[in-house]
Formats: C-alpha cells, structure tokens, sequence
C-alpha cells in the first residue's frame, strides 16, 4: 500500500515558475501527478502561448526532453522551480506572416536618436560613475583564461546568435546559421565574450542548449548578464538599458576601445560606447531564414580583415560591408 505521507506529497499543488519573454508567470494549478502535458495547458492560460507551440527548456527525463505524458513526478522538480518557455501566441505569429508596414519606420526612428544623443551620453558624468560602479560591484566568472595579444569580440544572444521567439523542437533549430563556424573562426584572433540582457540562469541555458560553453574549437573567456546593465536617459525614448563596455575595459584593462568590437541587433545597447558597437541585422523567423541567412559568414571575412589593425577607433563599423 502506497504510503499516505508519499500520496499527499504527490497530489500536493505544486508552483513552478515559468520564464518567458521577459516575465514570470507562477504555475500553481498543477500537482505531481499531473503530466507535462497537463503543465503545457497551465501555461497556455497564464500566457496565451498553445500548449502544442511550446517548448519548456530545463525539464529532463533519463537525459532528454519530456513527452506530454510523462509525469511531473518524473522529473524532480522542486517548489518555486524556474524553467524556461519557448514559444509565440497565435497573433504573434500572424504577425510574422503579415508584418505590419510600421515596422521599418520604428527601425528609422531608433537609427536618428542615437545618432543625434549618443556622443553626449557616452561621456555624461552621472552614467561614468554607474560603470564604476558595476566594475566594483559586478563579479565576473572566468570559465576560459585569456590569451595574450588578442583583441575581444562581444556578443549579444536574442536575434543576434538565436531567434528567441520562433517555435521549434529544438533549440538547435532557431540557432543562427554557421554560429560554429563564426566563432571558431573568431576566436583565432579575439577573446570570446557573451553579453545577453537576460539574467545569468537564462544566460548559460541558451550557451548550453547551443553547445557553446563546451566546444572544442574555440572558448568563452566569461558570460554577461542584465545586472552589468546601466540605465540611461535619453530625450526621445525615455529611460532605457544599455550595454556598457567600460565595465569590461574597467575590470580588464587589457582590453579597450582600440581593440574591442560589440555585436549586437539594438544599436541603443551600445549607446555608451558607440564606435565600438556593429549593428547586426535581427536573425528572426529561423523556419524561413535557416536557408539564407549569411549574416554571420560575412562578418566572420570582416573580424579577419580588422583584426590585424593595432587600432579600432578609427573604424566606421556601420560601414563594414562597404
């Protein structure tokens, strides 16, 4: 007979947090006896995502990803687990297939702010102080050492290296085309750095599902989350995130504006180190792009031509397919 102790804990409701699209949503209408499927309708009504559009990052069984079938007693959760979800509502989707005629103009309007703001922000007093701040305060974890005359490469995950919001089975299915390719070919010459605006957990769960963190052919020196952000103010768009190198060059002065180039696909992430910053063009709708997306073999020809120069900061990186 099944211990009463052991019954109880199993039909206990069970709350599990799910990360998606930069919110929390707690789970708390599911038990353990209920099934994975069972926690995919749970889902679905706190954020309007289809349970068959899912994808639940950091659930396991024997080693992979659950079927709906399996119980949730399977899979050692405990209270007040996180996990991540992939997936896009139904009119999201729509979205994609009929893009509305606005969206380019929003592009232009992003494109004249920081041309008109950024030269001043980068050297205001007030966001300085921030990053020496972050260099005191922030801690980096160091997985990979670094390596004597090499210049640094900064990169941005969501729409730069993987299309966050698209619906797969996989996450090696809305990965950017020729990303190992990229870096190994990177890494001859620059140090490795991931700068994601998502928090740490989310951080080294896309690099893992990836197969960045443990590839033989190239190394991340370390990982950057949103807590080495600083806010800013900016006339037109208000009080926004950025990315700011300083906090790198603070903690690691072997690394600079001389020799140090950010990728990324919101050019208002690098507004406090403009020059530096390349602009990426947004890898979205894998399903349709995974075939013609050459974005990351053409700036993988443009690192190898700059990386012999002994200086930076006289390049015009809005310029580099010229």
């Amino acid at each position: 007979m099944a211990s009463p102790v052991g019954e109880a804990a199993e039909t206990e409701i069970i709350t599990i947090i799910v990360k998606w699209s930069g919110k929390e949503y707690p789970i708390d209408t599911v038990s353990l006896r209920n099934t994975v499927g069972h926690l995919k309708l749970a889902v679905e009504a706190k954020t309007g995502v289809l349970a068959r559009r899912q994808k639940l990052l950091g659930l396991k069984y024997k080693a992979k990803p659950p079927a709906d079938d399996v119980p949730l007693n399977q899979l050692n959760l405990k209270p007040n687990c996180k996990i991540m979800m992939m997936g896009t509502r139904e009119e999201a989707l729509e979205e994609v297939i009929n893009p509305s005629t606005d969206w380019g103009n929003n592009v232009v309007n992003d494109l004249e702010v920081e041309e008109e703001e950024e030269i001043a922000i980068e050297n205001r007093e007030i966001y300085l102080k921030k990053i020496k701040r972050r260099v005191a305060e922030y801690s980096v974890e160091e997985i990979n050492p670094f390596r004597n005359g090499k210049k640094l490469l900064v990169l941005d995950i969501d729409y730069t290296l993987f299309d966050h919001r698209s619906v797969a089975d996989h996450p090696l299915q809305l990965m950017r085309p020729y990303l190992h390719q990229f870096l190994t070919a990177a890494y001859e010459d620059y140090d490795i750095v991931i700068w994601s605006a998502t928090n740490m957990k989310w951080v080294q769960l896309k690099m893992k599902e990836l197969g960045v963190l443990e590839n033989s052919n190239y190394k991340i020196a370390f990982l950057l989350d949103n807590l080495a952000m600083i806010s800013i103010q900016t006339e037109k768009r208000g009080v926004i995130d950025v990315k700011p190198l300083g906090v790198i060059w603070g903690k690691y002065p072997r690394y600079h504006k001389g020799n140090t180039i950010m990728f990324d696909d919101v050019r208002s992430n690098f507004l406090m180190n403009p020059q530096s910053g390349l602009r990426i063009r947004p890898f979205r709708e894998a399903h349709k792009n995974q075939q013609t997306d050459k974005e990351l073999l053409k700036l993988k020809k443009y690192l190898k031509r700059i990386a012999k120069l002994d200086d930076f900061t006289e390049l015009n990186h809005r310029r580099w397919e010229r």
